[in-house]
This record gives structure tokens, sequence and C-alpha cells, in this order.
């Protein structure tokens, strides 16, 4: 939680700082050397919206929703071994919002030596549920029917 405050405070003076050297009419050029890199940049843009959309969703009880993004590992649970198997742990996203990831490890790796405070990136399938969602489809679809999903981490894909 310190770590997220601090690291808002951060993004909130740059912010700040960048406004103010606009404002003063400091070249571009110095400014453009402030500020975030691109793609860190964008990659913050698309979180928060990603984390809007999941947020939007859970409040509206919506499902059946694609959403990307990227989260921290909260909690690893133990596996669901019961019908088809499924990896399952809690990400933290950008929103503070938590949700399960349900990944099925009959139909895509499982994700091997994954920890709390790990970054997972997911492209998947939102079911509301009155604990936050879940994201499942975290997988390709063997039968072509459905829009494939995956996971990154430690820069490994697993669909």
């Amino acid at each position: 939680l310190m770590k997220k405050i601090i690291s808002a405070l951060l993004l909130l003076v740059c912010i700040v700082l960048l406004s103010q050297l606009n404002k003063s009419g400091v070249s571009n050029d110095i400014s453009t050397r402030v500020s975030l890199p691109d793609a860190q940049s964008k990659q913050i843009e698309h979180a928060s919206k990603n984390a809007s959309n999941i947020e939007n969703a859970f409040q509206q009880q919506r499902s059946d929703i694609d959403v990307e993004g990227f989260g921290r590992v909260i909690k690893v649970l133990a596996d669901d071994q019961s019908g088809s198997r499924h990896q399952k742990f809690l990400l933290e996203i950008a929103s503070q919002h938590s949700i399960l990831i349900a990944h099925n490890i009959d139909l895509a790796p499982r994700i091997e030596n994954i920890q709390v405070g790990d970054t997972v990136y997911f492209k998947g399938e939102y079911q509301w549920n009155p604990k936050g969602g879940v994201v499942h489809w975290t997988h390709h679809d063997p039968q072509g029917k459905h829009i494939g999903g995956w996971l990154e981490h430690n820069g490994n894909r697993y669909q």
C-alpha cells in the first residue's frame, strides 16, 4: 500500500512539474526529456483504461466482456481440479480492484513459479461475481469459436 501511495505521489509530482514547465515556456526538448518514456506512458494509460472497463463491468454486474491489462499478484490459490483444470490467482489491477484469474491448464501451459508481488499481463473474458469478477479464456480456443486470450509473466506468454 505504501509503495502505491509513493508511486502515485511521484507520478503526480511529474505531472505538476511538466505542467509548470509547459506554462513557463520551456522548450519541448526539455519537457520531453523529463516526461515518462512513451512506452511506459502508454502502458499506464492502457492499464488505467482497462482497469476502468473492469471496474465499470463490476459496478454494472456485466459479464462476457473482453478485457486486457495487467496487475500485481496478491494471492496464489490452489489449482481447481474439478472438470477442466485451472490455475488460479488473484490480481490487483490499476484501480486497486482485485480479480480472479482462472487459467485453463488443460489447454495452455501453467505459469511456473508465480509468486505474490509478480506482475502478470492478461487478455481474456471478464465474468462478474460479487467478489470482484473472474477473467477466464486466457488461452486459445481449440475449436476457433472464441477470441483467444493469454497470460504473460516474466517475458513468457502462456496461451
